[in-house]
């Protein structure tokens, strides 16, 4: 008799599951004595240290510029009112007055909630070249910013759920 679903198929329903399950399980392996979300004062971490703290999901992609898997991310169609913060540090990144629908598969702003809250650096990866998004304080990747956003500023920050931490206007 035939497998009813495909290798594949199940490799992508694992992976939701595994995604999901991550999304709800907070983002530390231990408690991260690193995070703050009135501390802006730039962090000097090891990777070595980060690793023993972070989950791996998050480790991957805020330590080793991996990417999430489009349209999977907790934030890509969230709608509430209120701020997104670094993950892995509790610096405050965007405001959801500055985030915008779009179709490209991960939550998007068109401006960090201040100037220094973010940082930018060169990326020629996958034979491209993009302009990486870094979290001003812990240096983690979050993601790429690109010049096809909405006005005011005409920039997308397109991010990665699994590096942001959100906190509602109503807390």
């Amino acid at each position: 008799m035939k497998n009813l679903i495909s290798h594949r198929t199940f490799k992508v329903i694992f992976i939701l599951i595994s995604i999901n399950a991550f999304s709800q399980s907070g983002n530390f392996k231990i408690k991260n004595p690193y995070y703050s979300r009135t501390d802006t004062k730039p962090l000097k971490v090891s990777n070595a240290e980060w690793k023993k703290i972070l989950k791996p999901e998050l480790y991957q992609v805020a330590r080793e510029a991996a990417t999430e898997t489009a349209f999977t991310g907790k934030y890509y169609e969230f709608d509430e009112k209120g701020t997104y913060y670094c993950a892995v540090c509790g610096n405050a990144l965007f405001l959801s007055t500055s985030k915008f629908a779009t179709t490209c598969g991960w939550p998007s702003f068109y401006q960090p909630v201040r100037k220094n809250s973010v940082k930018y650096k060169k990326d020629t990866s996958y034979n491209m070249e993009r302009t990486e998004v870094l979290c001003g304080r812990c240096d983690s990747h979050l993601g790429h910013i690109f010049d096809d956003g909405p006005k005011p500023t005409g920039k997308r920050f397109c991010m990665n759920s699994v590096c942001l931490d959100f906190i509602s206007d109503e807390k």
